[in-house]
């Protein structure tokens, strides 16, 4: 069976030719085609019969309207990605929320809960958690007992043992007893900021501000 395929004349456009071999053509012409392809028409056109003055208007201007969807969709494109993952459309969903983010700093949440994990890398024969006010002063110490390498929570209600409220601020913690690899606690976000610089949204908490992509977990 002969091969299909065309030549190219001195206009540039594509002419039948049956005994050519089958080359590759475009999947779609651009606006650079279409105007090769107008002014071949009107340099070839019958001078006696010069092609209609609103057909040639409505042929560029169905190019023109085709470049221009084009282009818009391409910039709405670029506005959707800009608005997903880390950005504003999904942080704001975060807000209310708490989120483990590594730090040495427990803030209570709105029932006045403190609470956090430390990551052993190594099991240990006893470990201690200590929550130290800005002056200094212990004012909680959890037992965290014995325990195997990996996480380990810790939570305290704000309490002491007559169930009276005795801290209700940020307190530093630190581990006795163990060598942590990771300290991380819990933090209420309370409101979102997008930068108007277009880069990631910060989540903002009692510890301060955060990318999405730093929440550890979320609940």
């Amino acid at each position: 069976m002969s091969a299909v395929s065309s030549t190219t004349d001195s206009a540039g456009l594509a002419v039948y030719n049956a005994n050519a071999n089958v080359g590759t053509g475009k999947a779609e012409m651009g606006q650079a085609d279409f105007l090769r392809l107008l002014t071949t028409q009107m340099q070839t056109q019958d001078p006696f019969a010069p092609v209609d003055n609103a057909q040639m208007v409505a042929q560029m201007a169905t190019i023109t309207n085709s470049s221009g969807i084009a282009e818009m969709n391409q910039t709405l494109k670029g506005l959707a990605s800009s608005l997903t993952g880390t950005r504003l459309g999904d942080a704001a969903s975060w807000i209310g929320k708490s989120m483990l983010v590594q730090s040495n700093i427990a803030s209570p949440d709105a029932s006045g809960m403190y609470a956090g994990q430390i990551t052993l890398p190594a099991a240990v024969d006893g470990a201690s958690v200590d929550l130290i006010d800005a002056s200094g002063n212990v004012v909680k110490t959890i037992d965290m007992g014995s325990r195997q390498a990996g996480d380990a929570t810790f939570y305290w209600d704000g309490k002491n043992d007559a169930g009276e409220t005795v801290s209700t601020s940020a307190l530093q913690v630190k581990v006795n007893g163990a060598t942590p690899s990771k300290v991380a606690t819990w933090a209420t976000i309370a409101a979102v900021q997008s930068p108007a610089d277009g880069s990631s949204s910060k989540l903002i908490t009692a510890l301060g501000s955060y990318s999405p992509s730093d929440a550890i977990s979320l609940m």
